[in-house]
């Protein structure tokens, strides 16, 4: 287990990589044999080696030698075949994620000779040599905002547990790097990897149940605990040194630009778990989040204030706040400072009572506790105001203007929390309430337009129109309750706590005035006498399906017209927050329309949104997967028209993406450096025109052509194909993923067998592990042909589209990644599954036949000789875990084989179960990125 992977470089660091996977590889055969002897280690060897030959030159007898020799390992050999390679993805995993800290210290170690690319330093070097000015930098950097949202969709397959070695195992092997280590050191360093590898053999990989929705809402946490708290006022800093650096002379404060919310403990669309208490709840475990970190931070900065008065004068404000505190507080938590002439550590005792009072409800409101993060912030402005009088502006800068951002981006809620629902659910407790008010008896049976001339008029009068004295259905109940939550919230935590609410399925503008209405209950919307609203939640409407995108600006058109809307929207700084889903778009129509549709909708949404004077803030949905938007995060964000990001961007983080991204700090910071980075160079952009309107007119319709065939062709076999669906559940994992307990949330949204049901995660995610990637690339091919049509004149239009045209570039790339990862000849094997012959032959010779008219078309439009030959990193990684994921698709197809055949006959095999869910975990960690 000692293969190479990711880098044909040579350079010295990326043979840092290769020692470090070497090094790994070693550990784990050494544990192989101490678990399993050497029997285990010549087996997992054998198979990997026989794979490896496969794909170098494929042999059909060598082919079928390999298969039998996987189908005829004894069950408690194969068992720990399964988990070998499973393991050994999840050390190149770390290694790789080491290797891109390294290289970050690599380009910070040349002391500024070399800039990193997509490095924030080199973003504002470029605002530089473009000649921006200080006015004009200050201007972009004022317009910045980006919000990385969290989510509990369940595409993350590994446990906690797993996760917390790996990160212990990271660090140690970064020690590796440190030159001064001796050779004990290094032979204790390795002793203890090697416990650590034991133990990540000897740990279930595979929950015992599912998690709850309050076990998801501690796991996002994890991630601001360990690594958000401490990373994101860094990159803050950074962004501060270089614009000092790069414009000298100008005093730089960067305003809040980049923050995280989440909706874990807010998403209750088709999760009947998330209840109007676990939001609550949740609120309620996020403030003490916050409210330790602070805690701990005070903590540790009485080491670091211990200015004494015998030596400098302290400020009279700090003097003064420190009288106020001693008449007004009363310390419990722990003794006062008895050095007097220590006043810093004073002040800290006193604040450190008043942030812990702030989770006491009897010191609510009194001066014994902080009632906002601004009291707080305070407090440590006077300290910060204090240390710069007697010139200790180092240790302000170090220490307090760190805690100052601190609060600044936390606050007292660490995130904002976001709220969604299903439209329907609105609509029903809507009928119901109305009905029971005798304002009308069937409004699900209102026309649109009744319904949003009756809305109006509800949203105009300040009568309510719900009673807490009226008997409810449950989910009616539930739905109020909800908004009273929300509002209680506001009071208790700040209005930033929760600001918007999400309406899913947004089919007509009655769906976010409903919302609006409700809002209106509880005194989240309200006119003032003066004939002035105050709104302090927004409806958010998320549009979906490509049905949804085409109706979206109409749908948005006829909410603005509204006065009584409009006004709410005033009330928000002219800001309207509109979400797009990337993951049922795709599955409605494929990669090419789903991306086409996306750019369509931005664009008319944008245009609708200025004829009224009002910005959006375009919510992008994305997955981690290719088949539902996944992409790097600064991707994702130069992917967006630059005429549609004034408003400012959110994206979902989802799943592995989180733990990818968020486990460590080194790579936490640099996502977060190359989002940053992005957001300037796409500011960049939208103040620097590129003059080729003509071109992109020409180009677009090209591609909305292009678009057309390929939904065309991907409905004919997703939902016009009447063997389709059976070919799907019988060729992939699809019935075994939703045994994998990694989310709360149910895989479909009704306990149906319908297509329409099936949420697009578990989709995605069946198709991925089965190695088709269908719903990434499928229908791509046949949509490039139509303009292609074996004309030169029409590749070079496509050559020259995808060189200037930075949404063909993004397409073609999306593409050529998912067709890396693809692989037809062992889809071919899970295809067998499927037991209607015909259907089979029929259904996979499409796919394979789109497969390669695909890859074609890819290598021309880009002049490559292969797949990926624009990415070399990537493109060698892919090649290189291939041997090892290749071993566990063929086990995996076996497997399920053997289960499905002993639950047609209405027995099962609890540990045959077992082995197909590690083969899963295995997958997942060798392709990345799954669902």
């Amino acid at each position: 287990m000692t293969e190479l992977t990711v880098t044909a470089n040579k350079s010295n660091s990326n043979n840092l990589l290769r020692r470090d996977v070497r090094f790994l590889g070693n550990i784990l055969g050494e544990v192989l044999v101490h678990q399993g002897g050497n029997e285990l280690l010549d087996i997992v060897e054998k198979i990997r080696e026989t794979s490896k030959s496969l794909r170098s030159v494929f042999l059909p007898e060598l082919y079928e030698e390999f298969k039998k020799m996987v189908e005829t390992l004894e069950p408690d050999i194969r068992h720990q075949v399964i988990r070998a390679f499973a393991i050994y993805f999840q050390l190149v995993n770390i290694a790789e994620q080491n290797h891109r800290i390294r290289r970050k210290r690599d380009y910070e170690r040349s002391a500024g000779e070399s800039v990193q690319p997509d490095s924030i330093e080199m973003a504002i070097k470029e605002l530089k040599e473009r000649n921006f000015t200080v006015e004009e930098v200050q201007d972009i950097i004022e317009s910045l905002s980006l919000e990385l949202v969290m989510t509990a969709h369940p595409t993350e397959a590994m446990r906690r547990a797993i996760l917390d070695i790996h990160k212990r195992i990271s660090e140690d092997v970064m020690l590796l790097d440190n030159p001064t280590l001796t050779f004990r050191e290094r032979e204790q360093l390795r002793e203890k990897l090697l416990n650590e590898v034991i133990t990540l053999w000897q740990t279930d990989e595979l929950r015992a149940r599912k998690p709850t929705v309050l076990d998801e809402v501690r796991n996002g946490m994890y991630y601001f605990h360990e690594t958000l708290f401490h990373v994101l006022p860094d990159v803050y800093q950074e962004l501060e040194r270089c614009l000092t650096k790069y414009y000298p002379g100008h005093l730089w404060h960067v305003p809040t630009y980049l923050k995280f919310g989440s909706w874990i403990g807010g998403d209750r669309d088709g999760n009947p778990s998330v209840t109007a208490e676990i939001t609550s709840q949740t609120l309620r475990m996020q403030r003490k989040l916050a409210i330790r970190e602070y805690q701990r931070i005070l903590v540790e900065y009485m080491q670091y204030l211990s200015f004494s008065t015998s030596i400098v004068e302290v400020s009279k404000e700090l003097q003064d706040s420190i009288e106020r505190d001693r008449a007004n507080v009363t310390v419990t938590k722990r003794d006062i400072w008895n050095n007097a002439k220590e006043p810093y550590r004073i002040k800290l005792v006193y604040m450190m009572e008043k942030i812990a009072n702030v989770l006491d409800d009897s010191k609510k409101g009194t001066a014994e506790s902080y009632a906002s993060p601004a009291e707080f912030i305070e407090d440590l402005s006077i300290i910060d105001r204090s240390l710069r009088f007697h010139f200790a502006d180092y240790v302000a800068d170090t220490y307090i203007k760190k805690l100052i951002r601190q609060v600044e981006l936390f606050g007292f809620h660490t995130a904002a929390l976001d709220i969604r629902q299903h439209s329907q659910e609105h609509e029903n407790a809507m009928k119901e309430v109305l009905e029971k008010s005798n304002i009308t008896p069937d409004y699900a049976a209102l026309s649109e337009e009744e319904k949003i001339e009756l809305l109006t008029k509800l949203l105009s009068e300040p009568r309510p129109i719900s009673s807490v004295y009226q008997d409810y259905s449950p989910s009616t109940k539930e739905c109020l309750d909800v908004f009273r939550v929300v509002k209680e919230a506001q009071q208790d935590y700040g209005k930033d706590c929760i600001t918007s609410y999400l309406i899913s399925m947004a089919e007509g503008a009655s769906d976010i005035m409903e919302v609006m209405v409700f809002a209106k209950e509880v005194g989240l919307f309200r006119q003032v006498p003066d004939g002035t609203v105050e709104c302090t939640l927004q409806a958010v409407p998320l549009f979906e399906t490509i049905e949804d995108l085409h109706a979206a600006p109409e749908i948005m058109r006829r909410l603005f017209k509204l006065p009584i809307y409009r006004q709410s929207i005033t009330a928000r700084n002219d800001l309207q927050e509109i979400m797009l889903g990337y993951s049922d778009s795709n599955k409605d129509g494929g990669a090419v329309t789903a991306n086409w549709e996306l750019r369509v909708a931005l664009k008319e949404l944008t245009a609708v949104a200025s004829e009224f004077g009002i910005k959006l803030k375009f919510f992008h949905g994305r997955g981690g997967s290719l088949g539902r938007g996944g992409m790097p995060l600064n991707r994702s964000i130069l992917a967006q028209p630059a005429s549609t990001i004034g408003g400012g961007i959110k994206i979902t983080e989802q799943g592995e993406v989180i733990s990818s991204r968020y486990s460590l700090k080194g790579i936490a910071y640099r996502s977060l450096e190359q989002a940053t980075s992005a957001l300037v160079t796409a500011a960049i952009n939208a103040r620097s025109p590129e003059e080729d309107d003509a071109n992109e007119a020409h180009w677009d319709e090209i591609v909305r052509e292009m678009s057309e065939v390929s939904r065309n062709k991907y409905q004919d076999l997703i939902f016009r194909d009447p063997d389709f669906l059976a070919f799907f559940k019988e060729s992939t994992p699809l019935p075994e993923v939703g045994e994998l307990n990694i989310g709360s949330r149910p895989s479909k949204r009704k306990n149906t067998d319908r297509f329409e049901d099936l949420r697009a995660i578990p989709w995605v995610f069946s198709w991925t592990q089965s190695r088709y990637l269908l719903p990434a690339w499928y229908a791509a091919g046949t949509g490039l042909q139509s303009f292609y049509q074996n004309k030169e004149e029409n590749l070079k239009v496509m050559q020259e589209m995808y060189e200037k045209f930075s949404f063909f570039t993004s397409l073609i790339d999306s593409l050529q990644m998912a067709i890396a990862k693809a692989d037809m000849v062992i889809a071919k094997e899970y295809a067998g599954m499927a037991r209607n012959d015909e259907a089979r032959r029929r259904i996979f010779g499409l796919i394979e036949e789109e497969f390669k008219l695909t890859s074609e078309l890819i290598l021309k439009i880009t002049g490559q000789k292969e797949i990926l030959d624009n990415v070399p990193v990537i493109q060698e990684s892919i090649r290189l875990r291939n041997p090892y994921v290749d071993p566990l698709s063929y086990l995996q197809v076996q497997l399920l084989s053997e289960l499905r055949g002993l639950r047609e006959q209405d027995e099962d095999n609890a540990e045959l179960l077992r082995e197909v869910l590690l083969t899963i975990n295995g997958i997942a960690s060798g392709l990345r990125n799954t669902g």
